[in-house]
């Protein structure tokens, strides 16, 4: 299936991404993931696109240095050009073969350079360089170069573990610094929280005045977050808000362009492509747009180009319509199933003391089981949900032992009772959820591949101003009639 928009090589999965912007261009740059056994060793294989619609695949971009070389396993890395106009890659190398001076398997930061405008790369062994005193030689990784003009030198973010303390709270981001790009000496850790296991895939970046440290929080959360500070030196100070998307969204790394700022991430896939399957490494390559509030803080989205494609209008339901159960709940459903690809937006109304309101995707036609995007007024969050819960193993559905929903996809998002806008990108068993312009779920639809749209309401009421599903290809699309809503009134 074509998903523009998302990228998903054939017969493989994109990891973590190392995205270029260059005269215009994106040269995403991405771990390919095969997931064969045994193991052939990780390249870095690479994407280009100019709309972050449609993606060029240009092919394999660094090959694995082979079973006997330190990168074996070609890991995240950065790339920055000097003033010769020469690029520099900075990547992690992993042989599973090989071990540090302290029993653990070897990470090393490796260098190669490209003067043919990152056709081709030469790589420079002399360079190779572990861990600096006092940290794990198993953690040294994710390097990210970026020149600091004020100071005059090059500064390098590196992915690390103190060699001692408590073993789930040893994570730092390393740094290292460089005159020339090919001499590093230690410095000072750049950010030590003494908090996860590790803080994967650093990056920095100025904007407006505000200083972004964005990494990818390696705990039971694994969640790509960002802090911020007036200036490289800190404090670090934690937003309200401090993720990009959920559990489903990771090792986003970013790119600007006239002024705009886009992460490139990838949302996993699941374990046998089942809904209940375990979350694996690597997935499809999903972009986000964040966007600056005015006291700093960020806001993310899809990017309004991918908005833009789903230019198919399709009926939606009459301006004004209310859903009504102050002790129960009402759902309204479309009469027809929804296509493959769309975008549906609804604008609702929530009245004060509503407990939950939403979307319904996919469902059967009577609104008992499908999927569920589901507002929490009185929690402030977003949580995305499904039933059945369970796809395997025991009864379809469960009760006693069953979790509430989803407890990995949820967000915090501030639900104030008034108007509220959710956006739902929906493209094959991809989900990307957006509440307010400002707040992003993604998660997978693997085990309903088709069903209806509709809206709901527990314990409240609220009113659909706006609930408009758009497709490609001029499909049919579900329209929800003022007369089913009307039916469901409580």
């Amino acid at each position: 299936m074509d998903q523009r928009g998302f990228f998903r090589p054939t017969d493989a999965w994109v990891g973590d991404v190392i995205p270029w912007q260059e005269d215009g261009v994106f040269h995403l740059f991405y771990l390919h993931e095969s997931r064969r056994v045994p193991k052939i060793g990780m390249p870095w294989h690479r994407v280009v696109t100019d709309d972050l619609v449609d993606f060029r695949e240009a092919g394999s971009a660094l090959a694995s240095g082979g079973p006997h070389a330190d990168d074996f396993n070609v890991y995240t890395g950065s790339i920055v050009v000097d003033e010769h106009g020469t690029h520099h890659v900075f990547y992690t190398g992993q042989n599973p073969e090989r071990r540090g001076p302290d029993g653990l398997p070897l990470q090393l930061v490796l260098h190669a350079t490209s003067r043919d405008g990152m056709q081709t790369w030469q790589r420079h062994p002399a360079d190779t360089f572990g861990a600096t005193a006092g940290y794990e030689s198993a953690d040294w990784r994710d390097p990210f170069v970026f020149r600091d003009e004020k100071a005059g030198v090059w500064r390098m973010l590196i992915t690390a573990r103190h060699a001692t303390g408590p073993a789930r709270r040893r994570g730092v981001i390393a740094q290292c610094v460089s005159r020339d790009l090919r001499t590093w000496e230690p410095a000072e850790p750049f950010w030590d929280p003494r908090r996860y296991i590790a803080h994967e895939c650093p990056e920095v970046f100025e904007w407006n005045g505000w200083w972004y440290l964005v990494y990818s929080e390696f705990s039971e959360s694994f969640t790509t977050r960002y802090r911020m500070a007036r200036s490289l030196e800190g404090p670090w100070t934690v937003p309200v808000n401090d993720s990009l998307d959920g559990r489903a969204y990771y090792a986003a790394k970013s790119a600007e362009r006239d002024g705009r700022r886009f992460f490139f991430g990838w949302i996993a896939s699941r374990e046998g492509a089942r809904d209940d399957g375990a979350w694996q490494w690597a997935g499809t390559l999903s972009v986000l747009e964040a966007e600056q509030n005015a006291d700093g803080t960020l806001r993310f989205h899809p990017p309004r180009e991918l908005a833009a494609t789903f230019d198919q209008p399709a009926a939606g339901i009459p301006a004004g319509t209310a859903l009504h159960a102050p002790d129960g709940y009402a759902d309204a459903l479309a009469s027809v199933e929804s296509p493959p690809a769309f975008r549906l937006v609804a604008r609702f109304d929530i009245a004060p003391g509503t407990t939950e309101c939403g979307v319904l995707l996919r469902a059967s036609a009577d609104g008992d089981e499908g999927y569920a995007l589901r507002l929490e007024p009185r929690r402030n969050r977003l949580v995305f949900d499904r039933w059945p819960r369970r796809t395997t193993g025991g009864e379809q559905w469960q009760i006693s032992g069953d979790v509430p929903y989803a407890i990995e996809l949820e967000r915090p998002v501030d639900l104030a009772p008034g108007a509220h806008r959710l956006e739902v990108i929906v493209d094959g068993d991809i989900c990307v959820a957006t509440v307010d312009d400002s707040t992003v779920l993604s998660t997978r639809l693997y085990d309903r591949p088709t069903g209806r749209v509709g809206a709901f309401v527990g314990e409240g009421a609220l009113v659909v101003h706006e609930f408009i599903v758009t497709t490609r290809d001029g499909s049919p699309a579900p329209a929800v009639r003022a007369d089913e809503l009307v039916a469901a009134l409580g």
